[in-house]
């Protein structure tokens, strides 16, 4: 089977899986919390409103995911195979992954599982949550030791309070 990629042109960067993983869990635990303090500012505290923000946020993830993986597709300008953009778009699931347990959050406040009210706060608390375990799997990976990991972890889960936080000052 001939390769379709032109002489001399390198075939497409193969995004490594722990990258991508990496990646689209910080990408989507950021989204997550920014969304989450974007549709309580409009004070959404019934079960039908936070069904709602459940079904917007999963949305949002998967638009989100879409961009990301065009724009990876179009940024790489090489000669594409006929699914080479399914694929790419493929690669993407860890930022969708990465929201699920906010759905869930808000969808299970929805479903009266708990409070709607006020539930935007162990949202947030799970995102930090997150960002600070791939803070501390990443420092892992790169040999770091038990404490400069921690460090490590909650430095990267700080970063990602002020990112959540300027963003909702922001808008």
């Amino acid at each position: 089977m001939a390769d379709s990629t032109a002489a001399g042109t390198p075939p497409p960067r193969q995004h490594d899986t722990r990258e991508a993983v990496l990646f689209g869990g910080v990408y989507g635990a950021v989204l997550a919390s920014s969304m989450v303090a974007a549709l309580s500012q409009y004070g959404r505290t019934t079960a039908a409103g936070r069904r709602y923000d459940a079904v917007w946020l999963l949305v949002t993830a998967l638009a989100s995911a879409l961009a990301h993986g065009y724009a990876h597709y179009i940024a790489e300008r090489t000669p594409h195979r006929r699914w080479d953009v399914l694929r790419t778009l493929r690669d993407e699931w860890p930022l969708v992954l990465a929201v699920l347990p906010t759905v869930f959050v808000l969808a299970g406040a929805g479903w009266g599982w708990w409070s709607p009210n006020r539930v935007q706060y162990p949202a947030f608390a799970l995102n930090i949550v997150i960002l600070f375990a791939l803070g501390l799997i990443t420092a892992r990976w790169s040999a770091r030791s038990w404490p400069m990991a921690v460090l490590m972890g909650a430095g990267d889960a700080l970063l990602g309070v002020i990112v959540v936080v300027a963003n909702a000052l922001i808008k």
